[in-house]
């Protein structure tokens, strides 16, 4: 079944599993149709259509579901990275490496040139920058790393370093998502045995533990044994509980004043005489609680949006549980047009920017395509953070999504009826170790220094799960078969295209981004012929879009987008880009208003009766649920 409503069989060896798996489960899973009243699954593949050959085998349904069982067990194991799916991808390297004698060679020079800076003494090291440092390690910044023996450990490491990133990337005729699979792969193992990570290799932690006489270590013990206390028992992590939402985070006054089984839609109070005449309506990805963009207050984007007169709407997803296995992206996409009606009853005959974040950015860009579509007009302005809507191109976070490994990872949901919270955050970490895993280990564990929580590390660790049909769905038409680029997704029978999409875009892409690439976010000026003004800021996923105006460091460059007759490279529209230094977002507030129709007298919260009448205080019920 396609995504929003599209009754398209999948091929059998996808679809016949899960669905027997199904069949088991009636008795102790509600029927989503009873529960929601929507479309209930594909009838499954008839045996008489299936064009596997059946090779004489009878059917086993224990035997099916045991190894269906054996299958999700794996997928837990491995976070949902399929084993021999790598391992396929080592083997083309192996193999392209082998059949490549001027690779080899080239390998074999590089080598020996590195023994030779190697061997010499250190300020006479020639300027090669395979000894330089890559980009944002600040490892082996310390004096301590300068010294003997220690200068060498470091130099040797890098050497290495550079060499397997030299060894891993470019053979000949290789896949290039297979090049930068294994690329990842070696990365993350060379940054595993990094000599700062060792008790003996690390002079900073040597020197820490002769001065404490070995102190820092029984403490490093100690946090270490109350981590993995806290990890086995669900507990987020310490220091966590002093960024609460409501209390800590997610602090800007409102309202819930709508409410169904899949959003909480929160109104936030006015804070100034009069308000910008367009409200604004933010969704955020479904994979991330909402007060990312609300956290503490000199962190919120919803803050400086309401004080700087414009009224905001937030979606607040629930977090799904089992019962919701069968939530799909229509549910998902009908939920976002439920939003609108809400407004709509708050502030008749009024447009509204949009505003999506990450997923929730793809989840409105498909919607405002319909809505185009449809010659629904509600709509004023768009604008996207971190967004991607071509996935030709992934980030690193997609590099292991193929036909193989998303069906592993539909066995592990499967059982469970959901993609768990602990995967999600495990998987991101992995894919960030050296910022997110080793600095901690080394502070926490060998210097005995706890690190500082802060608001947005505990939001990081507040994550909430996926729905097993939803997620299987973005999974395969979204990001494997990129078929809202094309052009092919369909929403309530009928494909939409982004081209169709004519109000103008305000697109914020992040130069450090790994989750979205800004090259690949880039790409939305190829898709549409609206007026597209580009944001590129400095920082990655998330701390290029949390941009506090009274934090400096910050940089940006903006310009309006190429037409898309006049394709240009996304290195060359960022060369030509002046540099500005500080936050982007006054430069949204300016664009929103540049393209607003006005003031008006702030507008009620909710209505008095009805379905938007005011629930409860922000921050609603849906963000406390773990």
């Amino acid at each position: 079944m396609s995504s929003a409503g599209k009754k398209k069989q999948a091929p059998p060896d996808r679809v016949v599993p899960i669905q027997r798996l199904q069949k088991t489960m009636e008795k102790t899973a509600t029927p989503f149709v009873e529960k929601h009243g929507s479309d209930s699954p594909p009838d499954p593949v008839s045996p008489d259509t299936d064009p596997r050959p059946s090779w004489g085998m009878p059917d086993y349904p224990d035997a099916e579901r045991l190894g269906h069982a054996i299958r999700a067990y794996l997928a837990r194991v491995t976070m949902g990275a399929a084993a021999d799916g790598l391992s396929s991808s080592f083997l083309n390297w192996w193999m392209r490496l082998a059949s490549s004698p001027e690779k080899q060679r080239w390998l074999l020079e590089k080598m020996a040139r590195h023994a030779v800076a190697l061997g010499q003494p250190h300020p006479q090291a020639p300027p090669d920058r395979a000894i330089l440092p890559p980009k944002h390690d600040d490892r082996f910044d310390a004096p301590e790393w300068q010294h003997w023996p220690f200068d060498l450990i470091q130099r040797n490491f890098r050497l290495t370093q550079r060499w397997w990133h030299e060894a891993t990337n470019n053979p000949d005729g290789m896949p290039r998502r297979d090049d930068r699979i294994v690329s990842l792969v070696a990365r993350q193992m060379l940054d595993m045995v990094s000599p700062s990570n060792g008790l003996w290799t690390n002079p900073e932690v040597i020197a820490q533990t002769m001065r404490e006489g070995g102190g820092n270590l029984i403490r490093g013990a100690q946090y270490l044994l109350e981590d993995w206390q806290r990890e086995i028992s669900g507990e987020p992590p310490i220091g966590a509980e002093n960024y609460m939402p409501g209390r800590d985070v997610a602090v800007t006054p409102g309202k819930v004043v709508f409410r169904t089984h899949l959003l909480e839609l929160i109104q936030y109070a006015p804070q100034t005489d009069s308000v910008a005449a367009e409200p604004i309506m933010i969704v955020p990805a479904w994979i991330m609680k909402y007060y990312i963009l609300d956290l503490s207050p000199e962190n919120s984007l919803v803050r400086f949006l309401v004080r700087n007169g414009f009224t905001v709407f937030m979606i607040s997803w629930r977090n799904p549980d089992t019962a919701d296995r069968d939530l799909g992206l229509s549910d998902y996409l009908d939920a976002v047009g439920q939003a609108l009606d809400a407004i709509g009853a708050i502030m008749p005959d009024t447009q509204v920017h949009a505003v999506g974040y990450c997923l929730g950015g793809t989840l409105l860009s498909a919607k405002a395509a319909q809505m185009a579509r449809d010659k629904d007009q509600r709509l004023k302005t768009m604008t996207l953070f971190a967004t991607q809507t071509d996935f030709e191109d992934p980030g690193e976070s997609q590099l292991l999504i193929n036909e193989h490994n998303v069906t592993f990872l539909e066995h592990l949901m499967s059982g469970q009826g959901y993609l768990d919270t602990k995967q999600m955050v495990d998987a991101f970490k992995i894919l960030q170790s050296r910022d997110s895993i080793w600095p901690q280990y080394v502070s926490d564990y060998l210097m005995g220094r706890r690190h500082s929580m802060t608001d947005l590390a505990a939001w990081s660790a507040d994550a909430t799960r996926l729905p097993y049909r939803m997620q299987s769905e973005y999974l395969r038409h979204i990001v494997l078969d990129n078929e809202l680029a094309q052009g092919r997704y369909e929403v309530g029978g009928t494909a939409v295209k982004i081209s169709d999409i004519s109000v103008p875009m305000f697109c914020v892409l992040a130069f450090d981004d790994y989750v979205a690439p800004w090259q690949s976010v880039y790409k939305l000026h190829l898709l549409t012929n609206a007026d597209l003004t580009f944001v590129l800021t400095s920082g990655g996923h998330i701390d290029g879009i949390v941009s506090d105006p009274e934090k400096d460091g910050a940089l940006y460059q903006i310009a309006a987008a190429p037409d898309k007759a006049r394709h240009e490279m996304p290195e060359d529209w960022r060369v030509k880009t002046p540099v500005m230094a500080g936050s982007w977002w006054p430069e949204l507030a300016i664009w929103l208003r540049h393209h607003g129709g006005g003031s008006r007298n702030p507008p009620p919260m909710g209505t008095v009766t009805g379905q938007t009448s005011p629930l409860t205080d922000a921050p609603g019920t849906y963000v406390f649920q773990r």
